[in-house]
């Protein structure tokens, strides 16, 4: 079981670590979980030869096959020449030295996910903590910017390097801003998240999808509290800043136009999809609100119901029980 990921995720908070709640208690801290981040861009690109590159496909065998998708190779393969074609391509090894200065020891990336682990395996302690690995990818030539499997967690460097790069993806500037260092690792616990939240495939309500969306979002925060909330929705300070600043007036949106229990997919779309904004709202509201309202409407059902679990949490498709529950209902300021 795997996951691909091209990244199509209070002021205080949006301006860095939370005040509270960023150390973890003792029992969590204590779980037994180390993370190494082994750099493979730096052996991928020294090969010298096709062999070379045969050799670092056999030292690194399930990197080779889940994200290269290069098992066992004969020494004529073409896929070994292509390869290495790449390996000596002087752009990408240009970015490879690029991802190589911009990353340093990702000291920061290690600590992260360490506590991150640290929390899925208390919460969950049949977790397997992946190998975690590095790449330089050609922008998506050799591999996806994000994997994430049940053993293996891949980082694609060059879409992180940000805009000292000489390459950068080629996607919406809205999208764009997404590949940053800072938002790499929540992205890849949002793609973790899929692992354990469950969804009910016949509930396909405008609420139902935020409530989903507003779970996995949940579950970052929980495993990584001490990031701010820009970095794990991918939205930029200032968005957050106004989106906390107008909540009552979204959310007024959704009740006067009666959207809650709305099931066709171009409306649920508008409110939860990829869109640079949300102008139904205000030309200035930005895209994927509702999925920042189904986030709201979980934290209030968590804070009222402290008992929950975040397994149960996550294992819960009781939309309109969690909506119920969490009474949610922001004031709208004048």
């Amino acid at each position: 079981m795997y996951y691909r990921f091209l990244l199509l995720a209070t002021l205080l908070v949006a301006f860095g670590c939370k005040n509270e709640g960023c150390e973890l208690p003792d029992g969590i801290a204590n779980v037994p979980v180390t993370v190494q981040i082994e750099r493979l861009e730096k052996p991928f690109f020294d090969a010298n030869s096709p062999q070379d590159v045969a050799a670092f496909l056999k030292a690194n065998p399930l990197f080779a096959e889940k994200y290269l998708q290069a098992g066992n190779q004969p020494p004529d393969s073409p896929l070994l020449t292509s390869l290495y074609d790449m390996a000596t391509n002087p752009a990408l090894d240009s970015l490879a030295q690029q991802a190589s200065q911009r990353f340093g020891d990702m000291e920061e990336e290690q600590q992260q996910l360490e506590n991150a682990f640290k929390v899925v395996k208390f919460h969950y302690p049949e977790f397997y903590v992946p190998e975690v690995k590095t790449f330089v990818t050609g922008l998506g030539t050799m591999g996806n910017d994000l994997f994430v499997s049940d053993s293996l967690l891949v980082f694609g460097l060059d879409y992180f390097i940000g805009k000292s790069a000489s390459y950068r993806p080629q996607v919406y500037d809205y999208i764009l801003s997404r590949y940053e260092r800072e938002k790499m690792v929540p992205a890849a616990m949002l793609l973790l998240s899929d692992r354990y939240n469950r969804t009910n495939v016949s509930e396909r309500t405008l609420l139902a999808e935020m409530l989903n969306i507003g779970k996995a979002y949940y579950f970052v925060e929980t495993v990584l509290p001490c990031t701010a909330d820009s970095a794990i929705i991918s939205y930029t300070s200032q968005q957050i800043a106004d989106v906390n600043r107008n909540e009552g007036r979204i959310w007024a949106h959704f009740i006067e136009k009666s959207l809650l229990y709305e099931k066709a997919p171009f409306v649920v779309n508008k409110y939860v999809g990829e869109r640079p904004n949300t102008p139904e709202i205000d030309p200035t509201a930005p895209g994927r609100i509702g999925a920042w309202v189904g986030w709201q409407i979980v934290r209030k059902y968590m804070e009222r119901n402290p008992e929950v679990t975040l397994p149960e949490l996550m294992a819960d498709t009781d939309y309109r029980k969690i909506f119920n529950q969490s009474k949610y209902k922001p004031e709208r300021r004048r």
